[in-house]
């Protein structure tokens, strides 16, 4: 089926949470889109600016994306996630992408307003959502260091100002856990989703339990990006494999029980995600 519209994924997840899973290979992709499928849910498939420095360009993992997501049975989009620079922004607009995020979180308040205001114009201009960051999330010292929180009436000016898609916020997960004990701030969620009149993103949400993940969407978060967890589960499967045999030399034999592992975790976060 053709691609779908970040907001048609929104509608179709509700009352649950709209599943954003971050690709690294082709692996990754193709499970993510069989595991939208086993689980009947709609997802995001991911593309992070490391990412795309990791392979040297944006177009040839993006163009597989947008093939499997068009492919697929399942309610999917193709997003890039984290961008920094406008150029990367327009090269994803140039190959179909139809949804980015601008990441001037790095930024004072008003340099990061005036930045995303603009990169939003354009992007409206060209029917792409748009998603932003106020203050650093996870693992940087920045918005998700030990008691930082997003502010709500901050966040309410900052949407306000630029006209984005979707808000980033931070309510206590951080970027790259591998252990699930982040502690979500339920309370902030009520807040910001009452003040804040565009979807709730949680980055950073792979440090949090399985019952912090319902609580948050309960509580009004409504985009849950998850990328560590998948990876885990991947390594876990590629080293058991390499581990049981020492001669083994050929990438599919270790890959496949890796996508089957990504494909796996997708399916079950999914239904945990679902109303």
């Amino acid at each position: 089926m053709p691609l779908t519209p970040v907001p048609e994924l929104i509608t179709a997840a509700r009352p649950g949470g709209l599943g954003a899973f971050n690709v690294i290979t082709l692996e990754h992709a193709e499970a993510i889109a069989t595991g939208a499928e086993a689980a009947d849910r709609p997802a995001v498939l991911q593309i992070s600016e490391h990412t795309v420095k990791y392979h040297g360009s944006l177009a040839p993992l993006a163009l597989a994306c947008l093939r499997i997501a068009a492919d697929s049975t399942a309610p999917l989009t193709v997003h890039l996630d984290h961008a920094t620079s406008f150029e990367l922004i327009t090269a994803a607009a140039e190959l179909g992408i139809p949804s980015v995020m601008y990441d001037g979180s790095t930024l004072d308040y008003a340099a990061n307003v005036a930045a995303t205001k603009d990169i939003a114009t354009w992007c409206h201009a060209r029917g792409i959502f748009l998603e932003a960051e106020l203050g650093e999330v996870g693992g940087k010292d920045g918005a998700h260091a030990p008691g930082a929180r997003t502010d709500p009436a901050e966040a309410a000016d900052f949407v306000a100002a630029t006209t984005v898609d979707a808000l980033a916020v931070a309510v206590g997960s951080s970027h790259a856990m591998h252990t699930r004990t982040a502690e979500l701030d339920n309370d902030l969620i009520t807040r910001l989703s009452a003040k804040v009149p565009v979807p709730l993103v949680l980055h950073g949400s792979s440090g949090v339990p399985d019952t912090g993940l319902r609580a948050a969407i309960d509580h009004g978060m409504t985009k849950i990006n998850l990328a560590t967890r998948l990876n885990i589960q991947a390594t876990n499967a590629i080293r058991n494999t390499l581990t049981q045999d020492a001669t083994l030399s050929d990438p599919r034999k270790y890959l496949t029980p890796a996508r089957t592992a990504i494909q796996s975790e997708v399916t079950h976060l999914l239904h945990l995600l679902a109303p």
